[in-house]
């Protein structure tokens, strides 16, 4: 296949160039963002002004407790997805499980619904305006879905050192693109310097080619996959003595101190030590392929495209 020709406006190249194409750049950008991205929001969660989880007010209509029967979410999408490997479902399965010791309340995202979100291609629209972008995916000779899909098989990407991100809505877990030092000693200098935010640039650019419009709101140095939502407020109120509850800040920093536990074993146990990693610390995203879906995809739902 001939390269991707980059579009002048693509978003994920902007960063690529700021950090001169190099791989360790990137990776201190992914690690930046959710570092401080964990601080702030810990800062805000524990401050004694803390109103409470912000619910997925939609979620909580489809699931849980609160569940309406015949509610449907409104909002239809086209993505590209990623799948987990089994090794790293399997360590979000224990984070899960970690996770709900301290909150049974919280929405645990199905395993066979997790998914990384290497390109959002729109969001938020109707069943009428995401079938027209369909159509002009699959009507493209040039780059065909088949080809967006397999792309990650000729251009692999890692992802490594796992953990938990958050803020008052949800939880995730979060990697970084691996640098050169961390590929096999047998790739290219050029495979060295590819990286996940890479990958992302080049799936922009082919969906371009196709003639669909992008519009994603996912341009941050992020690679994440969500894996538990707020959908109640259940376990974290107190009652008064006037009868009236409030936030249980006590039980909030049960949680936080959970997540900050958790990531310090990722840390200890998953990371990169002495050129090893542990089975659920590495990804090789798109190894099987990307996904490409369409509909209800908020929570791991949706239809396959099928591939041209």
């Amino acid at each position: 296949m001939t390269p991707v020709p980059l579009s002048e406006d693509n978003p994920f190249q902007t960063l690529i160039a700021e950090a001169n194409n190099d791989s360790a750049i990137l990776q201190s950008q992914y690690e930046n963002h959710r570092v401080t991205r964990n601080s702030h929001q810990s800062a805000k969660i524990l401050a004694h002004n803390f109103p409470g989880w912000s619910l997925d007010e939609i979620l909580k209509r489809l699931d849980g407790p609160g569940k309406e029967d015949g509610f449907f979410d409104p909002r239809n999408c086209l993505v590209i997805w990623a799948r987990p490997s089994p090794q790293v479902r399997d360590l979000i399965c224990f984070i899960q499980n970690e996770l709900r010791s301290i909150s049974p309340s919280l929405w645990l995202m199905p395993s066979e619904n997790l998914h990384l979100t290497v390109l959002e291609v729109a969001h938020s629209q109707t069943e009428e305006q995401i079938e027209e972008l369909v159509q002009t995916l699959q009507s493209s000779k040039d780059v065909t879905s088949a080809d967006i899909a397999a792309y990650p098989r000729s251009h692999p990407t890692r992802l490594i050192k796992p953990m938990v991100s958050f803020d008052s809505a949800a939880l995730a877990l979060s990697f970084v693109p691996a640098t050169c030092e961390y590929l096999e000693a047998e790739s290219s200098s050029d495979k060295e310097h590819y990286t996940y935010h890479h990958l992302r640039r080049d799936i922009f650019d082919m969906v371009r080619q196709t003639k669909v419009p992008v519009a994603s709101r996912y341009v941050v140095p992020s690679a994440h996959l969500t894996i538990a939502r707020f959908i109640s407020q259940d376990g974290f109120l107190i009652r008064g003595s006037d009868g009236a509850e409030t936030v249980d800040h006590s039980c909030v920093k049960l949680l936080i101190d959970k997540i900050s536990e958790i990531n310090q074993k990722l840390e200890n146990e998953y990371w990169p030590k002495e050129g090893a990693i542990k089975d659920g610390g590495e990804w090789i995203v798109g190894q099987e392929g990307l996904v490409i879906r369409r509909g209800r995809v908020w929570y791991g739902g949706g239809e396959y495209v099928p591939l041209d």
